[in-house]
């Protein structure tokens, strides 16, 4: 009996210090677990879809287009003349076409250019590119021109006159449409010499570089004035 008793003694001895660590495993998980609930971090919600590679190509593409396109209607564009043309070579004739443009922002600013290509696209281009780097500004008054200006240049004669609010663009062809890209609401035109588009064109543009401004007259007779005011306490 009494070794009965010493052998149940050592095992309650001995069954307390195997619970103990089991207890202290336990204890650990639960932190472990309370810790990576405290550690979580919900995972950013989405709006949307997520975009692939090529749509966000797209997408690019798409915004640099609308801003080119913003680009391209700062100018009207208005084809003058298309005429194909030939030019001899060793091996044969070689075919081309010729465009004449016009473009303005209908803000006082205009300008022609010619080019030529192996389609009417490419040569259409060409002749845009030259008119963008040949602008020419137009100073206006009331919508019209300052003063009446006569221009000639080859075999091209054109006369621009001054016109009253309300009568409108009087001018006929090529004149009509560059006196309208350029914005001038009321003028009265003359083509006097040869009826060649493009002759016209340039004479009308080289009209229109000549046209001088009111701002600087004012400012000569201001200058004037002064002077002779200069002049008067002189004496």
């Amino acid at each position: 009996m009494a070794e009965e008793k010493n052998t149940t003694a050592n095992n309650n001895i001995a069954n307390p210090a195997e619970k103990e660590p089991a207890n202290l495993e336990i204890g650990a998980e639960k932190k472990t677990e309370e810790a990576k609930k405290n550690d979580f971090i919900p995972e950013r919600k989405f709006s949307g879809k997520r975009m692939g590679g090529s749509q966000r190509r797209k997408t690019n593409n798409k915004r640099r287009d609308r801003k080119g396109d913003e680009k391209r209607d700062e100018f009207e564009q208005r084809i003058l003349d298309v005429a194909r043309v030939t030019r001899v070579m060793a091996g044969g004739k070689r075919m081309s076409f010729r465009a004449c443009v016009a473009i303005g922002d209908r803000k006082n600013r205009v300008g022609i250019g010619l080019g030529k290509g192996a389609d009417v696209a490419m040569a259409v281009n060409k002749a845009v590119n030259k008119a963008k780097k040949n602008l020419v500004d137009v100073p206006t008054v009331n919508e019209t021109i300052p003063h009446e200006i006569y221009c000639k240049a080859g075999a091209a004669k054109i006369l621009f006159k001054p016109a009253r609010r309300g009568r409108g663009v009087i001018a006929g062809g090529v004149v009509r449409t560059i006196l309208e890209l350029a914005g001038v609401h009321n003028v009265s035109a003359k083509v006097l010499g040869t009826n060649n588009k493009i002759n016209n064109a340039r004479c009308a543009v080289e009209a229109l570089k000549k046209i001088k401004r009111v701002e600087k007259q004012e400012n000569k007779k201001a200058i004037k004035q002064e002077n002779k005011e200069g002049e008067v306490d002189n004496k």
